[in-house]
């Protein structure tokens, strides 16, 4: 399993091409699925101890429905370390950046509960308070995800949009990108993930998931990469200086991000 976590995943020229004018794609049987299985078992475990929501799913916002949220687990648990910084994972988003490595931004743990809601519309980087757009997520489904377990969806190509990137994701995210990416007629994509399926998508991408008509837990796990020469940027809003001190405390503005918490994972 180890050596699969490090192994060399064989990306294509049309692959990285679609990447660069989609900013997101799917990719099939990047782990088996006895791989995914070990990691659902060990990523439940650490958010189970995690999780310190009690609240019940009705009385949330529309955030707080959309799911359970935890952060930086790699350093909690080696199992979960394993994945996070798996440098196949790292080969795949640094080929797809077209950069010679990545770091660790962080990692965070997406588990919509059955009958929860949907994720609205937004965009990461709004949050991140990095200098370029050099960043990639790895969604991981820890479980085949259909449509009605509310799978990542996308508006290709959407990283051209500038209105929308001061929104923070909740209720009016999804209303003004709604309307937004109706009007400029982006592709839509929603389509369900098989076992060992995993989608990469940039910073700046507009995405949403529906909501989890299941009864069942939909797992997922995150892992957010950097450019390895990323360099930290003054922060724009309140939620970037938080991300400023939280995943990177120490980094100097106008430095490249190189804190224990941003381990570099893969370097050509």
């Amino acid at each position: 399993m180890k050596h699969l976590l490090n192994a060399t995943y064989a990306l294509t020229s049309d692959q990285i091409a679609f990447f660069k004018q989609n900013q997101y794609i799917k990719l099939k049987q990047v782990f088996d699925a006895p791989t995914i299985q070990f990691f659902n078992e060990a990523i439940s475990k650490q958010v189970e101890q995690m999780n310190k929501v009690e609240t019940p799913l009705e009385e949330r916002s529309t955030y707080g429905k959309a799911f359970l949220q935890l952060f930086n687990l790699w350093t909690e648990n080696d199992l979960v370390k394993d994945i996070v910084l798996s440098k196949r994972l790292g080969q795949i988003a640094a080929e797809l950046m077209e950069v010679d490595g990545v770091r660790l931004y962080h990692d965070q743990a997406l588990f919509k509960e059955g009958g929860g809601g949907i994720t609205p519309w937004h965009a990461d980087q709004f949050y991140w308070p990095l200098a370029s757009d050099k960043t990639v997520t790895a969604w991981i489904p820890l479980q085949a995800t259909p449509l009605e377990m509310g799978p990542l969806e996308f508006s290709a190509g959407s990283h051209v949009i500038v209105e929308g990137r001061e929104l923070e994701i909740g209720d009016q995210s999804e209303a003004v990108m709604q309307k937004k990416l109706r009007v400029t007629d982006f592709q839509h994509v929603i389509e369900a993930f098989d076992i060992g399926e995993i989608s990469f998508h940039s910073g700046w991408i507009f995405h949403r998931a529906g909501a989890n008509t299941t009864s069942d837990m939909r797992k997922v796990m995150t892992v957010i990469y950097m450019d390895k020469d990323m360099v930290l940027k003054k922060p724009d809003n309140p939620n970037q200086e938080v991300d400023w001190h939280t995943w990177c405390p120490g980094a100097q503005i106008g430095e490249v991000i190189q804190t224990p918490l941003n381990p570099l994972i893969y370097s050509k």
